[in-house]
């Protein structure tokens, strides 16, 4: 029997929360969080088939700018699961374990408004009762899903409300939201910084082609964008493994592979793309915001030289 084992060298990146970095297990159901979110800045300064591109008398000058911001408040949502045999023992059963942990938190210093509890679903469980050679189906019990979401501002309030939730056997930790609560003026500082990025551009461009552009401009493009950190985590998982490609080699033995650990990252957009970016360092989760400006200009036509 030959047996055939070569070393193959796999990272898979497959990817929208724990102290530093918080995602919850929505980042497994994730793909390429990040990469999506730089192919939408592309596509943000490409010009459609539908808009006039710029002529002979006109010129387009545009901007590209990022702020990353620290979140001012959270709101983390941990999924809970109870199986019975019948629905009221289930939703006895739940009630008891959300009272057990919102007890917790208020210990932690979190309000009863600031605790939800949201009836999510309720499901039958099936199973299969085995007579002589005859494996049948049958209704055995009952799954009910409750999700409890957690309105907080101190971050470091995380890992405790984590282990509050383990001592109440709660062990799903769905996601964590991060909220930015005056948007409105990020947007403001956003066009500020744009518009000096324009103002700049234009009098580079006059200068290199010896034109002037007319004043004022018309803004012809206005495309704002924010990604949180739940989008914005990817995982990969590395590893390095044997493989036996010997069919026959594969039936002899029961084969039991090892498990390869994932990690978690929060992938945020980088530099590259932007004009500008306001807090370009990134040591924690941010909230990030970007605006895409496009200004059309019109070119002074040179002086006629007088007759001679």
């Amino acid at each position: 029997m030959i047996r055939i084992l070569f070393i193959a060298f796999t990272v898979l990146v497959c990817s929208t929360l724990s102290l530093a970095q918080t995602s919850g297990n929505v980042g497994y159901s994730q793909s390429g969080s990040s990469a999506r979110a730089k192919q939408n800045e592309r596509n943000k300064k490409a010009i459609p088939a539908t808009e006039a591109p710029p002529t002979g008398t006109t010129m387009f000058v545009d901007a590209s700018v990022m702020i990353n911001v620290k979140a001012d408040e959270f709101v983390a949502v941990f999924g809970v699961a109870q199986e019975c045999a019948t629905v009221p023992e289930c939703n006895q059963k739940i009630d008891e374990t959300i009272k057990g942990f919102s007890g917790s938190l208020r210990q932690l210093g979190v309000g009863t408004d600031d605790i939800y509890v949201d009836y999510v679903a309720q499901n039958k469980i099936y199973g299969y009762k085995v007579t002589e050679n005859v494996a049948k189906e049958s209704l055995v019990g009952f799954e009910l899903k409750k999700n409890v979401s957690v309105h907080y501002k101190d971050k470091a309030l995380l890992d405790r409300m984590v282990i509050a939730a383990s001592q109440a056997k709660i062990f799903d930790l769905i996601k964590v939201d991060y909220i930015v609560k005056d948007t409105a003026a990020v947007q403001d500082k956003l066009m500020d910084e744009a518009a000096k990025v324009i103002k700049g551009k234009t009098a580079r461009y006059e200068k290199l082609l010896s034109v002037k552009l007319q004043s004022p401009g018309q803004i012809y493009a206005e495309r704002p964008s924010i990604y949180y950190p739940t989008q914005m985590y990817d995982s990969y998982v590395a590893e390095e493994s044997e493989e036996m490609s010997v069919d026959n080699y594969r039936q002899k033995y029961a084969i039991q592979n090892a498990r390869k650990g994932r990690t978690f990252f929060f992938n945020a957009l980088d530099a590259d793309g932007f004009d500008y970016v306001i807090n370009p360092v990134v040591i924690e989760p941010v909230v990030q915001f970007t605006l895409y400006l496009k200004v059309k200009y019109e070119i002074d036509s040179p002086a006629k030289a007088p007759k001679q």
